[in-house]
């Protein structure tokens, strides 16, 4: 009798030990993993290159490892403007699209004004803030930047004009889901590039 209350006794102990170990197993099985993001590879090198063409009435510089592609976007594969065009970031998986009007009778600067706010307004619905600021460089160029936080497509958009015959305007986008916790690091980065095309912008003579 004694040996088999020992035996019952072992028993116990063991059937005890398998079910803790096996809680314990659930419960590492059960943690959240950390959210993983992918690396990005940011461009190296601040060497800038001058955008100047024929056919559009204003230069910049911008970095390097940007490329500019014409939009071919919109009707017969035809953009509106020959100054329709945009700059990619191939390794960010970014585009500034750009877009030229002259001031006209036909289009006139409050028109324009109003559709630069318009195409802003469109992203308040997910958004949490957005800044609005002066730009005014070295060359005379004005405008208004719009900044906008949160799960937005564009979170930065810009117009330049001069007043009284041209107007610049673009809109910053990441070309793919938008998470701002992904996104905050490259925004940061591109930020500071986008603020060199600015200050580089003018008008022809």
């Amino acid at each position: 009798m004694k040996h088999r209350f020992f035996f019952y006794i072992l028993i116990l102990a063991l059937s005890i030990a398998v079910l803790n170990s096996a809680c314990n197993n659930n419960e590492k099985l059960m943690s959240p993993k950390p959210r993983m993001y992918p690396r990005i590879y940011y461009p190296q090198g601040d060497s800038l290159k001058l955008y100047s063409s024929d056919y559009c009435p204003f230069t910049f510089e911008y970095p390097e490892y940007m490329v500019i592609k014409k939009d071919s976007f919109v009707f017969d594969g035809k953009p509106p403007g020959d100054c329709w065009f945009d700059i990619n970031s191939p390794d960010l998986n970014t585009s500034l699209h750009c877009s030229y009007y002259p001031i006209n009778r036909q289009v006139s600067l409050s028109q324009l004004i109003n559709d630069a706010f318009t195409i802003t307004g469109k992203h308040n619905i997910k958004a949490s803030y957005r800044k609005e600021s002066f730009i005014r460089n070295e060359y005379g160029v004005s405008g208004l930047m719009f900044e906008v936080e949160g799960p937005v497509a564009s979170p930065v958009q810009f117009y330049l004009t001069d007043s009284t015959s041209h107007f610049f305007r673009a809109s910053f986008y990441f070309n793919s889901t938008v998470n701002p916790d992904s996104t905050a690091e490259v925004l940061q980065f591109i930020r500071k590039d986008i603020d060199k095309i600015i200050s580089s912008f003018r008008w022809k003579k």
